[in-house]
């Protein structure tokens, strides 16, 4: 990792980020295409009419609010690139490029694992969540969840005397639900708040998915307690089998209808969770993550005619394909390729995914 950001830079990290079309996926290849945020943000207009649009740059103004307002809540802005930025989440290929932390941001490079499970949850399972949280904290393990009704109020509540992080989707003052009002303040207290959003963002339903890539990304397992066949907690156990953690299921009565899904987890090859020396047995021979070498600096990257340019756009579809794949069709150089990827995504044309998977927007 480099040092940390001097102020300017963290602020052009901070307005790269925020600027419309720029995922993680393109804030990363934009990173690896220039030697710093500053000088992407120099480029992006030209590269996004070269893609087909303009594009609008992220407003000072609101880059600036968003710093204040974090100072206000006494949060922190850490950038993928700086050492206190979580070592499990900077593995993620790309990882989210900042995070907004509040509360003691030390927790979050302590061996972690995520409890989640359904929002109406049984009595039973409630208590499962909580007891397997107090025992695997008191084992000297962080729990991470998602401070949702159900089986995450129930994990937070076991580990809050021994650490617990809350990742949110919206910014990190967004109590959601607003009942666990009181919870999140103890855990901003004793433990960790964590949003990749700006703070005084209310979460809408495309900020979940990215939440739940956080739980897992933060942790060396996910727990799924309770969960029907549609759930946002099967997307984070697939999430966290996709980044390479541990997946385990507590098994269920096939009569009720929140074993479904951890009973189908099991049967696709889920570790079985009866308690917390499952999960102590599912991480041992574990190995730690190695964070990727992405090399943000310049250079490497072709420059793509327009006819390389309309070639990679015709080849996308819905469906997502790897990039590996677009070259091996146009058979032209892969820098040349992925830089024709970054300029159509800026121009909303292309959509850069996780695991160097590419569709249309």
């Amino acid at each position: 990792m480099s040092p940390a950001l001097s102020d300017a830079e963290r602020r052009n990290w901070l307005r790269l980020a925020r600027t419309e079309n720029v995922g993680p996926v393109t804030f990363d290849q934009l990173l690896q295409r220039f030697a710093t945020a500053g000088q992407a943000l120099a480029a992006l207009p030209d590269l996004a009419q070269r893609g087909g649009r303009r594009i609008t740059l992220a407003a000072e103004a609101a880059v600036d609010k968003e710093l204040t307002d974090g100072a206000a809540l006494g949060a922190r802005l850490i950038a993928a690139c700086e050492p206190d930025f979580p070592h499990a989440l900077a593995a993620l290929d790309p990882p989210p490029p900042l995070i907004w932390a509040r509360g003691r941001v030390e927790l979050l490079d302590r061996p972690s694992v995520a409890i989640v499970g359904a929002r109406v949850a049984s009595a039973a399972g409630q208590r499962f969540a909580r007891g397997l949280a107090a025992e695997l904290g008191q084992g000297g393990h962080i729990i991470v969840s998602g401070l949702a009704h159900g089986i995450d109020a129930a994990a937070h509540e076991g580990a809050l005397a021994t650490g617990t992080v809350a990742v949110l989707g919206g910014g990190v003052d967004d109590i959601y639900p607003p009942e666990h009002r009181d919870l999140y303040a103890r855990i901003a207290e004793a433990g960790c708040v964590v949003s990749e959003s700006e703070p005084g963002r209310k979460a809408v339903a495309r900020d979940f998915p990215r939440r739940n890539r956080i739980i897992s990304g933060l942790s060396r397992a996910v727990v799924v307690v309770e969960a029907e066949l549609r759930s946002g907690s099967l997307i984070t156990a697939r999430l966290a089998a996709e980044q390479g953690r541990e997946v385990l299921a507590v098994p269920g009565s096939p009569l009720d209808p929140r074993a479904r899904g951890t009973n189908d987890l099991i049967r696709q090859g889920a570790a079985l969770c009866e308690g917390a020396e499952d999960v102590v047995r599912a991480l041992d021979g574990l190995r730690g993550f190695r964070e990727p070498d992405r090399g943000y600096a310049a250079g490497g990257a072709g420059e793509p005619d327009d006819a390389l340019r309309e070639a990679v756009a015709a080849l996308l579809s819905p469906t997502p394909v790897s990039r590996d794949e677009i070259v091996r069709a146009t058979r032209a150089p892969a820098p040349a390729v992925f830089a024709a990827l970054v300029e159509l995504a800026l121009a909303g044309r292309a959509e850069l995914l996780p695991g160097g998977l590419v569709a249309t927007a």
